[in-house]
């Protein structure tokens, strides 16, 4: 990276190249930039900005007689050095509480509905992760009769999480007893962290035993991992992108985004921001994944520190609206964080 710092008309032309490649995708000159955005100075003069621009590596000439575009080094000195803090246009904001304040109490709506505004303000791909605790905090379980000795789980945490799964116990239970069961587990249990749960278990008997042994371990798994559910939106935006069209480099991104695995790692290895509405931009990946290199990747995390946390966050090409992206990231991060109190503190009455 660059040390020596911009003068105001070489950040300001260094602004300009930005904002319009992002816009048309074209090669900017020194012509254009006169003539578009009727300029004081002369065509010389910028021309010589501009060759100072590139031997700093911030932009660049495809080729011989071409404009210039941004570099991966013009684009974080731009977001690091010179795009400032912006809101949404109040219209904006009002129309995106609207719809959340509309839809119904629930955590999922909440999510995919995220997705899809961060998506569509964006312009590129969205993701966003459903609220993981913490620490598992036992809420709610139901018990459903499948077929034999198979019966549906499903947990609910403290903070909306709902994990799913298919148990063998050891003979055919009626529904009947599977719903007793379920209510005394939850009576028990309701508000139970993993270690208690273990301290108590000894306690119970029967079929309560086994399925209590049952939560416990899928309340351990939940513990070992730092993401929950993720809502994915907005690909074919990525897609359609002049530079990722018939691209390698875009199928390569998008795997990254659907793959779980590589998804967990990308997001709990790079994110560092840790209060809420804090922005992380990652231009390039910034090493973290090889398969982001042509990218730029935004997060930030929403929910209530110490309890309930998810993330927020957009993919796209480095050609990005930044400052909209940025903004849109930051109003969902608090309203989504308000909303999650909410539902916290009506857990805790």
């Amino acid at each position: 990276m660059m040390n020596q710092e911009l003068t105001e008309r070489q950040r300001y032309l260094l602004t300009l190249i930005i904002q319009d490649y992002v816009r048309n995708v074209n090669p900017v000159g020194s012509k254009y930039l006169v003539s578009e955005y009727q300029l004081k100075f002369s065509s010389a003069t910028i021309r010589n900005e501009l060759a100072r621009l590139d031997e700093l590596g911030l932009i660049r000439q495809p080729h011989t007689s071409a404009g210039r575009v941004p570099t991966e080094e013009g684009y974080r000195y731009f977001v690091t050095n010179i795009l400032s803090d912006t809101e949404l246009p109040s219209s904006v904001r009002q129309t995106i509480a609207h719809q959340f304040y509309q839809m119904p109490y629930d955590v999922d709506q909440w999510l995919r509905l995220a997705a899809s505004i961060l998506a569509h303000q964006s312009r590129a791909a969205s993701l966003v992760t459903a609220p993981h605790p913490q620490e598992a905090i036992f809420k709610h379980l139901e018990l459903i009769a499948t077929r034999g000795r198979q019966v549906l789980m499903i947990l609910v945490l403290q903070g909306g999480e709902v994990d799913q799964q298919y148990l063998i116990v050891d003979e055919t239970v009626p529904q009947p007893e599977l719903s007793q069961t379920a209510q005394r587990l939850t009576n028990r249990f309701s508000g139970a962290t993993e270690q208690r749960m273990l301290r108590e278990l000894p306690l119970l008997s029967g079929l309560d035993t086994q399925i209590g042994h049952l939560v416990v371990e899928e309340m351990r798994a939940v513990n070992r991992t730092r993401m929950g559910e993720v809502y994915l939106d907005g690909i074919s935006h990525v897609l359609e992108e002049p530079e990722f069209v018939d691209s390698e480099d875009a199928r390569t991104a998008i795997r990254a985004l659907e793959e779980r695995s590589i998804l967990q790692d990308l997001l709990e290895s790079s994110y560092s921001v840790n209060d809420i509405g804090g922005v992380q931009v990652l231009i390039g990946g910034e090493g973290t994944r090889d398969e982001l290199r042509q990218c730029s990747l935004i997060l930030t995390h929403y929910g209530s520190p110490g309890d309930v946390t998810g993330m927020l966050g957009v993919i796209g090409p480095m050609r990005m609206a930044y400052g909209r992206s940025i903004s849109t990231i930051r109003f969902l991060s608090f309203l989504l964080s308000d909303l999650v109190r909410g539902l916290l503190s009506e857990e805790v009455q």
